[in-house]
């Protein structure tokens, strides 16, 4: 439990064998893998939650391979060799065996691509576009799985929602169906570049990631020593430079919330008109999710999207702005420009900073 890089791992296949005064984390073994060459691989994906409530997950284009350095055999006298059953890297760059490869487009050595392993599947008339599906499916219900945890502690001791956000590296093995199953979540996934092909995909990634976190200037009070310079970008939709603290809804805002929350059975129709009417805090919450959506780059945007609805179900407690975004979403996937035009609109008018407008109170419609 909490461990790396294949520390402590064993491969067994008697009780006897289990350790019996120490914390285990125990999984079934997938004795029937793809091979590639007659070795057993792992898939690293990167993937970046930016923010829990709403919850918006994002999964990098690109990744690495991590092949094991010996040949695969399910024969039980092989239980022990780590260099054939284990994929990490730091367990099988000591093998004397262990090819490196600097190339990423290349389909040699002990490590790839991921783009390059699509390449290589696909020349084989493999569909790729449905396994990263699958890839995409299992990514999004784990983070829902871990969802009501983090957003409990996130109540409980964070000021800000733009202070709880993470990236992940998930670990995924293909069975010899080619099915995806998630081996373990790594909440610090290395960022070493030890080869010019850990630079082109790390370093890419890195970048992307850092310009979708984005910058939020934090209010005055928090602030120990003056700064040098207190411009802020103004490519946001609603041009702001303050830090966004938790919302501190109106009594109109809460009595929205509560009355699609307490829907538990409601249907499409009525989901949809949660953007009838859009408090000032629904269209913050939109603006700054257009606009991180903007900075995308090669990361893609899997949760929320068109076609995220079938996943609330799946939530312990449903969030109202999950229904928020995923309408949203259902409506303008497919016409960003439409909807941060609307968007716009609203700010430019400073709804965005409050409002009695009765086209934006509920209780007055």
């Amino acid at each position: 439990p909490a461990s790396a890089r294949g520390i402590g791992i064993q491969v067994i296949h008697k009780w006897s064998q289990l350790p019996r005064k120490r914390p285990l984390l125990v999984q079934k073994y997938l004795h029937k893998p793809y091979l590639i060459g007659g070795n057993k691989f792992d898939l690293r994906i990167y993937v970046y939650v930016t923010s829990y409530d709403p919850l918006r997950i994002y999964m990098f284009s690109d990744g690495l391979v991590r092949f094991a350095s010996c040949k695969y055999s399910s024969s039980m006298k092989t239980l022990n060799n780590k260099f054939m059953h284990l994929t990490n890297y730091s367990v099988n760059k000591k093998n004397s065996e262990y090819q490196t490869n600097s190339d990423d487009k290349a389909c040699h050595g002990h490590k790839w691509a991921l783009k390059a392993l699509w390449h290589y599947l696909g020349s084989k008339g493999i569909n790729t576009s449905l396994i990263w599906e699958k890839i995409k499916d299992i990514v999004i219900k784990t983070i829902i799985a871990s969802e009501p945890y983090v957003n409990n502690l996130l109540k409980m001791h964070v000021k800000t929602p733009y202070s709880c956000h993470e990236l992940f590296g998930f670990d995924i093995m293909l069975d010899e169906n080619l099915k995806p199953w998630i081996l373990e979540v790594n909440i610090s996934p290395s960022l070493h570049s030890n080869s010019a092909l850990d630079v082109s995909i790390k370093g890419q990634m890195i970048r992307d990631l850092l310009n979708l976190a984005g910058f939020r200037i934090p209010p005055k009070v928090e602030v120990v020593s003056s700064s040098s310079s207190t411009s802020s970008s103004t490519s946001s939709l609603y041009g702001g430079n303050k830090e966004r603290t938790k919302p501190e809804l109106s009594a109109d805002e809460k009595v929205k919330r509560a009355f699609y929350l307490a829907q538990r059975y409601a249907d499409q129709d009525f989901l949809s008109s949660v953007l009838d009417i859009l408090t000032p805090e629904d269209v913050r919450v939109l603006a700054e999710s257009e606009d991180e959506l903007n900075r995308q780059g090669e990361f893609q945007r899997v949760f929320p999207s068109q076609s995220s609805s079938r996943y609330l179900r799946f939530f312990e407690c449903p969030r109202y702005l999950n229904i928020l975004l995923d309408q949203w979403d259902q409506k303008y996937w497919n016409d960003r420009t439409k909807c941060i035009s609307y968007l716009t609109a609203l700010c430019q008018k400073g709804i965005h900073l409050g409002t009695s407008d009765p086209a934006h109170t509920v209780r007055s419609s």
